[in-house]
């Protein structure tokens, strides 16, 4: 009934893995696994610049490229834009340089200046002279979305590059853009992106999801590279006034509107500049980006699900909680399968009876062969003083997925929140937000945030793949909202699989996706109801403001795991041990649960 690190669940195994990790002569099996040898954690400084250093473009891969362009069917061209504003020299020219060195030769860059102030900014840009770059002088400041609508009407190309002043990209990113173009189509393309510095030192790199849409209007993830087609951008009118400081994050929520085209490139291609007036390096350096990026998003909200859904902030900045108004009150059955555990189980239920605000919900404890008195007495006990409780027997032996679909059989809610035995409701609105979200048309599964009693976390979502099969992110953590080369753990995202710890689905969804597989018998069946929702094309949600207990222990060593487990596991992992999970990165560790360059 917990969530199971499967290779720690057989003491045996566990030593042979320990005994695999640390052996000098398992490297060459760990390299043929994983694609990677376990090294430092994180993405320190020296690290990124070695890893980047590896990667570097060399003349011979250059000369590959320049071949690979030649045999491309379709060569649009790329109109990079750029509003400028009394940005120095020192910063404008390298943008200008990184577009005048793209490996991909078909661009025009078109820049507009918002009527700059400073001398400098003028001078430079009268300075710059060359076929493939426009240049238009605005007579009054018209802001950046007006600036970057201007050059856009400058432009003659097929789609849209999105450069600030003041950053850089790779000389190979309108290739790689091209090259997605001529894959796939997409309608919008996004890539993973860096900082750098006064010195022009790249680091802090961030490694992005692919589509992941509550993450969009949970933060403005995509951000840069930004790449949109003119027709899309044309449908929804371009950038918009009234969103100044979030004009990108606007844009992008409307576009996504009309279209599901989108395309994530997992390469860093765009390098945003740490400057005194960026967000990069100081988020107060735009005050008005909070206000505006909760009102570009709450309009969006307003577009696709109607007037009852709304945005309100979180404890974090440009950070932005889409919340879903339930409507007709509708019951929510809450299913915990227990032997026995009676400690546990009385924290458990009266955690739900005595933290929860949502009143209208049922429990149904699933009786697993209980043996201990004390468990039969609490039980007469508990269902003598609350109407809303049943006592179900499920006298068979133990099999987790058996156990719930039972559960869901005997339930008359409208949700289903598949709860473990050992937990403990810390959010008070804990029900009704894991309900909203799950009675969405386009949702599946929905998790929260889950802690060990030290208060770090035990789960913020699965990543298929991680530790050879699939683990927790981010665990043994604290909860903060900190910079790492992934997304923080604080913000609400898309995932590809929660916790059956703590679940919930609605009842259309259940009998759409076809209950639980009952032949896994211990664990691995949520995982796989998780990937068996998105494969039906449902976003599966991890929410970090809901949040629970989960005593299982860190160290405890766990019950055997039946053989069938690990076969059925196989059978549903297997395609994203080869693809890679898509809602992690492929350039993140898979032998880590907190996020560190993979090597």
């Amino acid at each position: 009934m917990k969530r199971i690190e499967f290779l720690k669940r057989i003491p045996f195994l566990r030593v042979l893995v320990r005994w695999l990790r640390l052996h000098p002569s398992t490297r060459p099996m760990r390299e043929k696994r994983f694609g990677e040898v376990l090294r430092p954690s994180g993405c320190a400084e020296n690290n990124y610049i070695k890893w980047l250093e590896n990667r570097r473009l060399t003349a011979a891969k250059i000369d590959e490229i320049k071949n690979e362009i030649s045999g491309f069917k379709y060569h649009p061209k790329i109109s990079v834009i750029m509003p400028v504003f009394n940005v120095a020299p020192q910063w404008l020219m390298p943008a200008v340089e990184s577009v005048k060195q793209q490996i991909y030769e078909k661009w025009e860059l078109c820049i507009v200046d918002d009527c700059s102030s400073n001398p400098e900014t003028i001078d430079c840009l009268k300075s710059i002279s060359h076929p493939q770059i426009r240049i238009r002088f605005s007579d009054h400041n018209q802001g950046i979305s007006g600036a970057s609508n201007e050059a856009v009407q400058m432009m003659t190309g097929e789609y849209i590059a999105l450069l600030d002043h003041d950053d850089v990209i790779t000389e190979d990113a309108l290739y790689e853009v091209v090259k997605a173009i001529n894959a796939i189509d997409p309608d919008l393309i996004y890539s993973d992106e860096d900082r750098i510095d006064h010195q022009g030192v790249r680091a802090k790199p961030f490694f992005k999801p692919d589509w992941s849409p509550d993450l969009l209007r949970s933060q403005n993830y995509i951000c840069h590279l930004t790449v949109i087609k003119k027709a899309v951008y044309t449908s929804i009118n371009g950038f918009q006034a009234g969103v100044e400081a979030a004009q990108d994050h606007d844009l992008i929520l409307r576009a996504t509107e009309i279209s599901n085209k989108i395309h994530h490139i997992p390469k860093i291609l765009y390098s945003w500049r740490e400057i005194a007036t960026s967000t990069s390096i100081d988020s107060n350096a735009k005050p008005l980006a909070q206000s505006s990026g909760l009102k570009a998003v709450d309009e969006h909200l307003k577009r696709c699900f109607g007037g009852s859904v709304y945005v309100q902030k979180s404890p974090y900045q440009f950070v932005y909680d889409a919340r879903f108004r339930l409507e007709d009150n509708p019951l929510v059955s809450i299913i915990i399968p227990t032997k026995d555990g009676i400690s546990y189980l009385k924290d458990c239920i009266s955690s739900i009876f005595n933290k929860s605000s949502y009143a209208h919900y049922e429990i149904l404890i699933l009786n697993n062969n209980s043996e201990e008195s004390e468990t039969h007495l609490y039980f007469t006990d508990i269902t003598t003083k609350h109407q809303n409780i049943r006592v179900i027997d499920a006298s068979y032996p133990f099999c987790w997925s058996r156990l719930n679909n039972q559960g869901v059989s005997e339930a008359n809610g409208d949700v289903f929140i598949f709860l473990n035995n050992d937990t403990q409701v810390i959010s008070s609105d804990w029900i009704e937000r894991l309900a909203e979200q799950a009675l969405r048309e386009d949702v599946g599964v929905v998790g929260p945030l889950m802690l060990y009693k030290d208060g770090t976390i035990q789960h913020a979502g699965v990543v298929v793949g991680m530790g050879g099969w699939a683990d927790h992110l981010f665990k043994g953590i604290k909860p903060n909202h900190t910079m790492s080369p992934f997304v923080s753990p604080m913000v609400k995202r898309n995932i590809l699989a929660v916790t059956g710890s703590c679940m919930a689905v609605s009842r259309e969804k259940m009998n759409s996706i076809g209950g639980f597989d009952e032949r896994f018998l211990v664990c691995g069946s949520d995982v796989a109801f998780c990937i068996r929702a998105h494969e039906m094309g449902l976003h599966n949600i991890y929410d970090p403001f809901v949040r629970l207990y989960h005593f299982e222990s860190k160290t405890r060593i766990p019950d055997d795991i039946p053989n069938c487990d690990f076969e059925m596991s196989k059978v549903y992992y297997n395609k994203y041990w080869k693809t890679g999970d898509p809602f992690y990165n492929i350039h993140l560790s898979l032998n880590t649960t907190t996020p560190a360059l993979r090597w």
